[in-house]
């Protein structure tokens, strides 16, 4: 399995419709609304890197309010 944090940027006033929606995709494991340069962190897991990148790219960033996204992908040290 393979795992990514998602840093969100929202329009004004949407962090808390776009927590919600992403809550609810398959491969969503924790959604937290944050302060600071970002509005919204997403914990997800793939079993590939391929699956993982259509988990964001075909669902997440399809999501209404959301302006921009960083995907940070979890390494095992």
């Amino acid at each position: 399995m393979v795992q990514a944090y998602i840093l969100i940027q929202t329009e004004v006033g949407r962090a808390r419709d776009v927590a919600a929606q992403i809550s609810n995709i398959s491969g969503v494991i924790r959604v937290d609304a944050v302060v600071g340069p970002y509005d919204v962190v997403v914990l997800t897991e793939a079993a590939t890197v391929d699956e993982l990148g259509k988990i964001v790219v075909s669902k997440v960033q399809l999501v209404p309010g959301i302006t921009r996204t960083l995907t940070c992908s979890v390494v095992r040290l």
